[in-house]
């Protein structure tokens, strides 16, 4: 049998058919290292610099293995690519019939019990994009909603014809044998490979749905792509959330089942609008988008009488539902749902433990409470334990100074197997990082307007084909109005969609797209269109944010300065996935541009510095301008 190594050597299969492909000895080492894992079980944390091939890496020893393996990504974008375009090349190269499938939560299928209801009390603005999903549920095999491409993604109708484990009606469903979820979920139990993402994993783990709760027992090997964002996404799922979307929508449903199931109980609709009142009054009484601990709002008693009157509006509803649920099993499901809510609301409005922290996130139209535990790992490494076998954690962004102990003690991997693999990319010849010098503190009222000053030059010097990358919307918005003045093609997020953004940017001559967070990883944009990324300053999370101070307060507590163990860990984490937007080819040549001075003021500065790609660094403008003249 070939060996990882054969296979991806010079005259290994993937060679002739993989264009450009070249042999890369991190790779071929990386994937001998996994398969050794999965044949021999344990627990692997492996940083692969960008470049090495990592997809490949561990899709081949994988499908060499023959065992039962779940791959895990921490998008549905990368999901889709290694599904349908990096799975089948490699099977199709080692000429192995690996049955595989593709498994999403279920608010990526189209439900047709929720699509049915949608239609039956449709406004009229929704009915022709309604009309066009049914059209689309009778001839789509798997009723995928990443393939309706007329409709954006965050169009309204997509809550409205979706399922979410809360309002699913499971086996009393009349849809139950033609439901798109359970199709998925059979093709699943009977794959060799399954490729999931982060989010589904979790929500096995921790809601054990049925279906796919039978899939974990039977699993030899679990590989996570992008781990980095495994802790943040642990924390959501072993905490407890309860939204306005999720009350409103409860509110929503229960009108449209007691439509189709005649209760017959009399004020019913007047109850439930009571109960939707009092959702929009407790959004009004939180004022401004901001996160913030429960216990600081204690003392207000104009928030206290708020959520005493939403307590009490769902529990009338919850009573209504309990006495209508007899009639049908939307009200009946509608009644298990408000329960549940009710539940929730008393527990995360409860008193207050050392072992978690209770907070609130306020959007512009909506509401989140939250209760969320401070420390995931004892959880997540009971999970592990009851599992036997191979779990591979990779990304291109684990270790911080060279070292993986932030990342292995929020998971509880403190006894895991670590390796680091460097990027092939020859950083000192192909990027510049410059360092502009001149820049005030972070704090300083005008630091915004100095960094897209100093910025200026550069984006001139490149011709635009920039990423211009922020810690914030304010900023962003900022810099936005300041650079609106038609020199460049400016790409703003917000306004349009990420994907869609991104390939307007890769076609647009003189581009600078102007992004938060979510532009900071999981972008990829090869050759000269891209050949300079700005950040504004060091990604620390906000010193407001109440998990941050919780989770602060907690390492003080224990001794532990919080500062260095946990906020500096995932601040370097974030800019290596920043920075690493730059340069994603072997014939790729551009500048890296960081504006924060505390790089160099700080004494934590060189943590930072060490942690990035061994790029050639500078002060002097010249030099950037000489770059791009080169």
């Amino acid at each position: 049998m070939e060996t990882p190594t054969e296979v991806l050597g010079p005259d290994g299969p993937l060679a002739s058919r993989v264009p450009g492909f070249v042999p890369r000895d991190g790779q071929q080492a990386m994937a001998e290292r996994i398969a050794r894992t999965i044949a021999d079980g344990g627990r692997l944390v492996a940083e692969s610099g960008t470049g090495t091939g990592k997809t490949f890496a561990y899709l081949v020893p994988a499908l060499l293995s023959g065992a039962r393996v779940v791959i895990s990504t921490g998008t549905r974008n990368l999901q889709d690519q290694l599904f349908h375009k990096d799975l089948p090349l490699v099977r199709e190269a080692l000429g192995r019939p690996v049955r595989s499938a593709l498994l999403k939560g279920r608010s990526n299928y189209l439900c047709l019990h929720r699509l049915e209801i949608a239609r039956d009390g449709a406004e009229p603005v929704m009915a022709d994009r309604l009309a066009r999903l049914a059209d689309f549920a009778r001839n789509d095999a798997d009723g995928d909603i990443a393939g309706v491409t007329d409709i954006p993604e965050g169009d309204p109708v997509w809550p409205r014809v979706t399922s979410t484990t809360d309002n699913c009606l499971g086996t009393r469903c009349d849809y139950y044998d033609k439901c798109f979820v359970n199709r998925a979920r059979r093709e699943a139990l009977g794959a060799e490979l399954l490729v999931i993402n982060h989010h589904l994993f979790f929500a096995d783990l921790v809601l054990r749905e049925d279906g796919f709760g039978r899939l974990l027992p039977g699993v030899d090997a679990v590989i996570f792509d992008e781990a980095h964002q495994l802790p943040g996404v642990a924390t959501t799922y072993f905490g407890s959330t309860l939204s306005a979307n999720q009350l409103l929508a409860l509110c929503r449903d229960a009108i449209h089942e007691n439509l189709r199931e005649k209760s017959g109980i009399a004020n019913f609709g007047p109850q439930v609008e009571g109960l939707r009142k009092a959702i929009r009054d407790f959004r009004l009484v939180l004022g401004d988008p901001r996160r913030a601990p429960l216990e600081s709002l204690g003392g207000n008693a104009e928030f206290r009488s708020a959520l005493e009157t939403l307590s009490e509006h769902l529990h009338a509803v919850t009573g209504l539902l309990d006495a209508a649920e007899s009639h049908g099993e939307g009200l009946a499901q509608c009644a298990r749902r408000a329960s549940e809510y009710q539940d929730r609301l008393a527990v995360i409005t409860g008193e207050d433990s050392f072992e978690q922290v209770r907070w609130l996130e306020v959007t512009p139209h909506g509401f989140m409470l939250h209760v969320t535990p401070l420390d995931t790992a004892p959880a997540f490494r009971g999970c592990l334990d009851e599992q036997p076998g191979a779990w591979i954690f990779t990304s291109a962004t684990l270790a911080v100074d060279r070292r993986f102990d932030h990342f292995s003690m929020r998971l509880g991997l403190e006894d895991a197997d670590t390796e680091l693999w460097e990027s092939p990319f020859d950083y000192p010849q192909q990027a510049l990082l410059y360092l502009p010098p001149g820049l005030p503190q972070p704090s300083h009222p005008a630091y915004t307007e100095k960094v897209v000053a100093a910025a200026l030059p550069v984006l001139r010097a490149s011709g635009g084909r920039a990423f211009f990358l922020f810690t914030s919307h304010r900023a962003l918005r900022a810099a936005a109005q300041m650079l609106d003045d038609g020199e460049f093609n400016l790409l703003v997020q917000g306004e349009a969609p990420r994907a869609e953004l991104v390939e307007r940017f890769r076609v647009a001559d003189r581009a600078v797209l102007l992004g938060t967070a979510s532009f900071w990883e999981g972008i990829d944009v090869r050759g000269e269109a891209l050949s300079c990324v700005i950040i504004d300053k060091l990604p620390f999370e906000a010193p407001s944010d109440p998990v941050l101070r919780a989770r602060g307060a907690a390492l003080e507590q224990a001794g532990i300065n919080p500062f260095r163990a946990y906020q500096l860990p995932n601040a370097v984490i974030a800019l290596k996935q920043g920075v690493g937007r730059l340069i994603r080819d072997v014939s790729d040549r551009g500048v890296m541009v960081l504006c924060d001075p505390r790089l160099k003021s700080a004494n934590y500065g060189r943590i930072f510095l060490d942690s990035l790609p061994p790029m050639r660094r500078t002060a002097e403008l010249g030099e950037v301008e000489a770059f791009f003249d080169a």
